[in-house]
């Protein structure tokens, strides 16, 4: 990431001047590549506009952009930081969200470093993001990573079809069904749910400006059960997987 702190990362995306330097390939939704810039600071960053969002069938129109801003809350409160720094605002093509972009070798994924110890801990937290944010297409492709000294950094990405009320969970990250749920994640849980019931600070607020009322329930809902579950799911009928998987 950026040698910026992530406060600082946050309030350059958020007012600083988008320049546009294409569009990003093989998406399926408009996605931009761009610079965000104030004076001598800039950044690159990714800017997907609201009104470039494919129409989904299950999904409200122009709500993708939100649950991209709803992921990278859920992932900073959890302090596991998996998301990158998020934000909502206007840009040239309308409001839409501007995430940091991640430099990174895109010929290495998820399903080359599926079962490596090293970063164990890493996707038995994107995988627990998953469950509870109900992501539906997590691909190989949106764990991104970042080498970062002998043990590399690893990014999720591509949170836009998450938090439905219905469970859609479709994930390649299977590796870890059956097995404990580490007690460590388990507690950042329990303090997730905290903060959401207690009202001490804004968190409930902000999803609840992002999510509808039945969204946020579910969510509610799926973290409860996360907590209360020794394991992690396994798949079962239907289907759970993403196409295509990368």
């Amino acid at each position: 990431m950026s040698d910026m702190a992530t406060g600082d990362v946050l309030h350059l995306m958020q007012n600083g001047t988008v320049e546009i330097e294409g569009l990003l390939p093989w998406s399926s939704n408009y996605t931009f590549l761009v610079r965000v810039c104030d004076g001598a600071q800039e950044l690159g960053a990714v800017y997907k506009p609201q009104r470039g969002e494919r129409p989904l069938w299950d999904f409200p129109q122009g709500s993708l952009c939100l649950r991209e801003l709803a992921a990278f809350i859920v992932s900073e409160a959890l302090d596991w930081h998996i998301v990158p720094p998020t934000v909502l605002r206007e840009a040239q093509h309308g409001p839409g969200t501007i995430q940091l972009y991640i430099d990174h070798d895109p010929a290495r994924h998820y399903f080359t470093i599926e079962g490596d110890e090293t970063v164990r801990s890493q996707l038995q937290r994107i995988a627990l993001l998953d469950i509870i944010i109900n992501n539906a297409d997590r691909k190989a492709g949106h764990v991104l990573i970042q080498e970062d000294g002998e043990v590399p950094r690893l990014w999720g990405i591509d949170h836009g079809i998450c938090f439905h009320e219905d469970p859609k969970l479709r994930t390649v990250i299977w590796e870890f069904g059956g097995t404990p749920i580490p007690d460590d994640m388990r507690a950042d849980l329990e303090g997730f749910r905290s903060r959401l019931e207690d009202g001490a600070d804004d968190l409930a607020t902000r999803l609840g400006q992002l999510l509808s009322a039945a969204e946020t329930e579910a969510l509610h809902r799926r973290l409860s059960r996360a907590i209360n579950r020794p394991n992690f799911p396994q798949p079962g009928a239907g289907r759970h997987y993403p196409w295509p998987p990368v």
